[in-house]
């Protein structure tokens, strides 16, 4: 859901929103491409994992190990999450506070497959994002965005990336530095498991978009996607009853 004292709500716009969805596996840089092209095309981006995150994030507040998880707990545990604008973003909030280094560390990381593996769950984020869309043109990234929370999406981009550098990648971030070849492999190892995990939510849309990111800068795949964008939406112009 959208936070009631939401500061910005006068500027939502008509219902006949635009959507563009960006699926892929973890670390294929799905986040940060699609809060480039949001901000690129004056748009906002929604972060479906950052939910995810976020009820993980809630759950391990509660009395239960994460083995002992279920739906009931972690739903509990994030009944009082609510996705609040920022910027030209939205970020889930918990009793009215922003937790984003918390929902990034390595603790909700390890977890947060668990959880997005419960279809309860899935479908509470995946209602709440779709809340959240519902009066804005919007890019949204995660898993299942294109086949299941917007099927009818203008717009279904899939990125992939070879696992190392998607290790590479995420090393650097996590690290400001340049990781080593062994970090690099462990990261990689870790990333494969994950992929495994994931792989059920994990489903390219039969009409999606694939754009390997391995050998491409971030502008330049943030560029392919805008121009993208705008074909569709010339494309719908000229199609549209005079």
């Amino acid at each position: 859901m959208i936070s009631s004292n939401d500061p910005v709500s006068r500027t939502r716009k008509h219902a006949s929103s635009n959507v563009i969805a960006i699926d892929g596996p973890a670390a294929s840089g799905k986040s940060s491409t699609a809060h480039w092209v949001a901000e690129r095309l004056g748009y906002r981006h929604i972060d479906s994992g950052a939910v995810y995150r976020a009820a993980t994030a809630a759950a391990m507040h509660s009395k239960q190990v994460p083995d002992l998880w279920t739906e009931e707990i972690v739903l509990a545990s994030a009944a009082s999450i609510v996705l609040r604008e920022r910027g030209d973003s939205f970020e889930p909030v918990l009793q009215g506070v922003a937790f984003e280094e918390l929902i990034r560390g390595l603790d909700v990381t390890h977890n947060v497959s668990r959880v997005a593996r419960m279809p309860g769950v899935r479908m509470w984020v995946n209602d709440t994002v779709r809340a959240a869309a519902e009066d804005y043109d919007v890019v949204v990234d995660g898993r299942d965005i294109g086949t299941v929370v917007f099927p009818n999406a203008d717009l279904k981009i899939f990125l992939v990336a070879d696992s190392w550098e998607r290790a590479r990648r995420r090393l650097t971030q996590r690290l400001s530095r340049r990781p080593s070849d062994a970090e690099i492999a462990a990261e990689t190892e870790l990333l494969v498991q994950r992929d495994a995990r994931d792989a059920m939510q994990t489903v390219q849309a039969s009409d999606a978009v694939l754009v390997d990111t391995t050998y491409l800068t971030q502008e330049e795949q943030v560029e392919r996607i805008v121009a993208l964008a705008h074909a569709v939406t010339q494309r719908a112009s000229d199609t549209s009853p005079r």
